[in-house]
Order: structure tokens, then sequence, then C-alpha cells
């Protein structure tokens, strides 16, 4: 004889309280029935707010205390997805995605992915179309090529029916989106790292060699012409153009035109440099071999993103934004805002936020002493030890 369909679901439930997150195929097992039979039963045990689900789990409704609570009255499992919309080709951005996307499974929110292409004002009609399929909110990562078109995003992002999290994005202090809520690496902090770095080697004389079309970009080139101009230890300093596709409009009249970075070293007698981004980056390490410079005998070299920076044939020293978790607590921003029912997002709406997290340097085998350095620290050893010497 057929069990009882609430029986049944009643008998989910139990388990799922009791173990907690908990795989629909081995409920379906353990039951009985099948897994379409199943998943039937956890969507709307769902519905009811009894369950969250997520892809092939059924999980518990939690409690601001983690046990088992009563159903909410609108559980978040219902509703529209989550729209996220992120430039193209975009692999730093992509990994700050998947971050973003564990915490919205857990929730038991799905997201509806949107991928901008590399065209001014792309993201508007996508987000508009993304609300008119019923997105219930938006994490969004613009790409914003040029200051110009940044600004020009700000009213209708700042006029948005639904909640939004700005990712990786800092708008300008003052600006319609100073009251949105932005997660973003800290990124003055991270060129800092390298500065230290490089000039706690020895090093004197640094260049950055960085895009300019974007606002990580941007800040990467303002944060480094303000440490180095303060910083005691360098000297001399300079900021290029990574690559001839690197400007808002490369083929302007007034755009910044790339440099051959050998003989700006050269010029400047540079002896290290910081390179933005990751495959620019390896590019440049390229070059510098090819204008019989190496790495890091005659330049030490740290990128900036670490994507992909430590495959070089040479690793690559780099700033790691913390790019998964930026992503993941963009997610829970954007969460608490939709009144989450997990621990960490149960508190709903409140004061916007502008929350920031620190890189790291990762040190690989790009960055060393500088022969001056290297030379005056063996001539002082050798004069040390002589002095030392019986007589």
């Amino acid at each position: 004889m057929r069990e009882p369909v609430d029986l049944r679901r009643q008998r989910i439930l139990a388990v799922v309280q009791s173990r907690g997150a908990t795989r629909v195929s081995d409920l379906a097992a353990e039951l009985a029935v099948s897994v379409v039979t199943l998943r039937r039963d956890v969507e709307e045990l769902t519905r009811e707010g009894k369950l969250r689900r997520g892809h092939g789990v059924a999980r518990p409704v939690l409690s601001e205390t983690g046990r088992a609570a009563a159903p909410a009255a609108e559980p978040m499992a219902d509703g529209g997805p989550v729209a996220v919309v992120v430039p193209e080709r975009h692999s730093y951005l992509y990994e700050a995605l998947h971050g973003a996307r564990s915490a919205f499974e857990e929730a038991g929110i799905r997201i509806a992915l949107h991928i901008a292409p590399a065209v001014a004002g792309a993201e508007q009609p996508i987000v508009e179309q993304a609300l008119a399929d019923g997105a219930r909110g938006l994490l969004i990562a613009p790409r914003w090529r040029s200051r110009a078109t940044e600004e020009a995003d700000y009213a209708w992002l700042a006029r948005l029916p639904v909640p939004a999290v700005v990712m990786e994005r800092r708008p300008r202090r003052g600006g319609a989106l100073h009251a949105v809520d932005t997660v973003c690496t800290d990124h003055w902090y991270g060129i800092h790292l390298a500065v230290e770095h490089l000039t706690g080697l020895g090093h004197r004389r640094i260049v950055l060699a960085a895009r300019d079309d974007s606002p990580t970009a941007r800040a990467l080139r303002a944060a480094f012409v303000e440490i180095a101009a303060d910083h005691p230890d360098v000297d001399k300093w300079a900021v290029a153009l990574s690559s001839p596709g690197a400007a808002p409009d490369p083929v302007a009249e007034t755009a910044e035109k790339p440099i051959d970075l050998p003989s700006l070293l050269a010029e400047l007698g540079a002896t290290a440099a910081v390179l933005h981004g990751d495959v620019d980056a390896l590019m440049l390490v390229q070059s510098l071999r090819d204008g019989g410079v190496r790495v890091p005998e005659d330049c030490s070299v740290i990128a900036y993103d670490d994507v992909v920076a430590g495959l070089g044939s040479t690793p690559l020293s780099a700033v790691s934004p913390p790019k998964a978790e930026v992503g993941r607590a963009a997610a829970e921003l954007l969460l608490r805002r939709l009144g989450g029912q997990s621990p960490a997002t149960a508190s709903g709406a409140g004061p916007a936020r502008r929350l920031e997290l620190l890189p790291t340097l990762q040190v690989r085998g790009s960055t060393r002493a500088p022969h001056a350095t290297e030379a005056q620290a063996s001539e002082t050893s050798e004069t040390s030890g002589t002095t030392a010497a019986p007589q």
C-alpha cells in the first residue's frame, strides 16, 4: 500500500531537521520513492516555508540560534532569481561569481547570470530585462571603461526597484550611488603591499605598468602615485600604460600610449615593476626577456590580480585580491537586504554598507634584491669578516 503523501512529507521534514542538509537522492532511496517524487515533495515543503532547497539538497529552515525554526511567512526559496551581471571575458570577476554562487545556493536562491558585452551602456538594458523577468535582486559589476561611462550609470542604478549590491566597484563619493551597498577589494592596500615588498628588498626605482580601462585600474594608478610619491625609500617612479588596448578609447588622439617597458626601465634606472593585470604582466615579462632584461635578476616583477600569474615560466609574485570572498560577501549583503533566513543574513535591511576586503601578497620567484644591494651586502660582509679576523 502506497504511503500517504502527507505522512511521507512529515518523514522528510523530520529527517532533514534532525540531520541538517541532506541529498535528495539519499532521501529518495531511504524512503523508497523516485527522485522525481522526492524532489516534488521538497519543492512543496519549501513553498510552505518548512524547508530550504539547493541544487540536489534539502536543508532545514534555521532560526537565529541555528536550530530548526517554524516556517517563515515568505521563504527565500519562493520568488524570482537574483540577477548577476558581470562583463564578458573577465576571469577575475568570474572567480568572484563562484563565491557569490555558493552563498545563494546555501540560501536556496537561484541566480540568473547575465554577461554584459564590452560596449558602453550594455548593462542597463540587461538589468531592465532581468527585472521584467522577475528578478528579486541584483548583484552587478559594471565594466565602466571610463569615468564618463561610470557616471552615466549612476542615475538608473540608484533608482532600481529591487535591492542591489555593486561588486568590486567603488562609486564616487557624494554621487548618486554613494548610498548603495558595495563590496570591493582595498586596492590601495594591494599597491602598498607591493611597494613595501620591493623597497624591503632594496629597490628604490619602481615602474607601474597598468591598464586604464576599469575602476580597478584607475584605483591602482591613483594608489601607486600617492604611495610612491610619499615613500621615503622610493627615489624615482613612473606610470605607464600596460598594453595598446588597455585605455578607454585606444584610438583617440588624446589617449595614453603604451611605452617600451625595457626602455623606460633603462631610462629611469628602475630595478622593479608592478604590472596589472596578469595576462598583460606575463606578456610584459616576455617583452623584457626579448629586450635582454631578465626577471628577477635584472628586474623584479609583481603582478596584480593573481588569476594566472603563478603559471608563467617564471612564476610571478602577485597581489591577490580575495576574489571569491568578495563575491560571497556581496551575496550575503544582498541576502540581508532580501531578508535572508540564515543566521548570517537574518537581520534584514539597515543602513547602506560599503565593505572593503584586504588583498594579500603571494611571493614567488619573480622578486629579489637588486644587484647593487646584493653587492653592498657582500662587500659589507667581507669587510666585517676582515675586521673581525684575529691578528
